[in-house]
């Protein structure tokens, strides 16, 4: 390759939004050094793979894609959390050029640097990266990493194993990277971490400074702060610490969204010692029905595990009565499956048949879709604020401040008098179980 042609990187990124923005920090500094994004295959010099590691199926769409790029391409780097299992990848694939596992930037940079060197001409002052970075999302939302690993050793889970123990990002440099969005157009900033209600203790919550003001690295009050810069900050991976009770007033004041994605993975008493979750089963129904006294626009999202071993039909049905009682509005169900490394592999219980598994997702499902139907409807007639994500020539895609991207519902709007990125005030006029229907005001 001449030095003076630009080199050419495919990127494919797979699995959560924190694989999203290891990609993003990989691709900025790769952009920072001349070289040049492609969207496909043929048309990239080395190829790029982020793969995802966190249950079977993702690693077995991992290894597909790590694949199809071999084929189509040839050259290919793997990282990310599966590449934690380097021997697993090249036994299926052993051509792939480099593997690394999660936040190893430089190792993959420096892979890339191997295949296609950068260019000798290239001058960084020039050829310049926009200040926030590249960004994989639409340019109108954004995802803020607060912090690396988790402290929790929950047994069905290996990502202590990838992504080791927590360790925050100083309070200053998060703010510094939200003030660097924002400026750049995003209007919603979407905070994640594996455990965002930790944000800080590995540091003792140390203070910093942004702007010349002192702040705690201490999540109330990065909130506090990322609220003054006038966009929606959205919080998720949440453990219902007893802190996060503090976080329900400035919800109530509008500074930042009343949104919480909190993990509770089961209600069973037992379930959750089985798993070694940092439960407050006892007292969460009373603290939900207390943070929705105080701010009763609260919307909360969570994500369960059926089937996990040990578990009964009474726990099950334990578990659909507190659904009842919690009346979450946005709910995801897995069924539980073995990851290969996780403790719970050998916990000494009785293993819940497939068949028993499938049963108890539908009925899971069913019994939440009526929960979330009735939740919605209750927006009916109400009007609200919401951001355009998408507008074709049958109208608007949008989300209110109860959607997070790509996994809560749709406000779908009959107009294309709008753009992707604005903010507008809209009337719901219709609802079913996941998503809405609106008119502008």
């Amino acid at each position: 390759m001449s030095t003076s042609a630009t080199p050419k990187v495919g990127f494919v990124s797979l699995g959560c939004p924190k694989a999203l923005v290891d990609s993003e920090r990989i691709l900025t500094q790769l952009r920072m050094e001349g070289y040049e994004v492609v969207a496909t295959y043929k048309d990239a010099d080395v190829v790029v793979v982020n793969t995802c590691g966190f249950i079977d199926s993702a690693k077995a769409e991992s290894l597909e894609v790590i694949g199809e790029a071999i084929k189509e391409n040839g050259k290919v780097i793997v990282t990310g959390c599966m590449g934690v299992e380097e021997g697993s990848i090249r036994n299926v694939h052993p051509s792939v050029l480099s593997v690394t596992g999660p936040q190893q930037y430089e190792q993959v940079v420096n892979a890339v640097h191997q295949v296609v060197p950068p260019r000798q001409d290239h001058n960084p002052l020039i050829d310049l990266v926009p200040p926030q970075g590249i960004k994989l999302t639409p340019r109108h939302y954004a995802y803020l990493k607060i912090s690396e690993g988790c402290n929790h050793s929950c047994s069905f889970c290996i990502i202590p194993s990838m992504r080791g123990k927590l360790v925050s990002r100083p309070v200053g440099e998060v703010l510094n990277e939200a003030e660097r969005l924002v400026k750049s157009g995003v209007k919603e900033l979407l905070v994640i971490s594996q455990d965002t209600s930790a944000y800080g203790v590995d540091m003792k919550y140390k203070t910093d400074f942004w702007n010349g003001q002192p702040v705690k690295t201490r999540m109330t009050e990065l909130c506090q702060a990322l609220s003054t810069l006038g966009v929606w900050v959205r919080l998720h991976y949440v453990y219902p610490y007893p802190h996060v009770d503090e976080l329900i007033p400035l919800m109530a004041a509008g500074k930042i969204l009343p949104y919480l994605d909190i993990p509770f993975q089961h209600a069973s008493p037992k379930v959750l010692k089985a798993m070694k979750r940092p439960a407050f089963e006892d007292k969460t129904l009373a603290r939900i029905k207390n943070w929705r006294e105080i701010c009763p626009e609260l919307t909360i999202r969570s994500t369960f595990i059926v089937g996990f071993p040990g578990e009964t039909e009474e726990d099950f049905q334990y578990l659909l009565n507190w659904l009842t009682e919690a009346q979450l509005d946005r709910v995801g169900c897995f069924q539980y499956s073995p990851v290969e490394g996780a403790p719970a592999n050998d916990l000494d219980l009785d293993v819940v048949p497939d068949d028993v598994k499938q049963d108890r997702w539908d009925r899971f499902m069913a019994h939440q879709q009526a929960i979330s139907t009735a939740r919605l409807q209750l927006k009916v007639g109400k009007e609200m604020d919401v951001l355009i994500d998408e507008v074709d020539d049958q109208g608007a895609v949008a989300r209110c401040y109860a959607d997070a991207p790509e996994i809560d519902g749709s406000v779908f709007i009959a107009s294309t008098s709008v753009s992707p990125g604005d903010k507008v005030r809209v009337r719901i006029v219709d609802a079913d179980e996941y998503d809405m229907w609106a008119e502008l005001v």
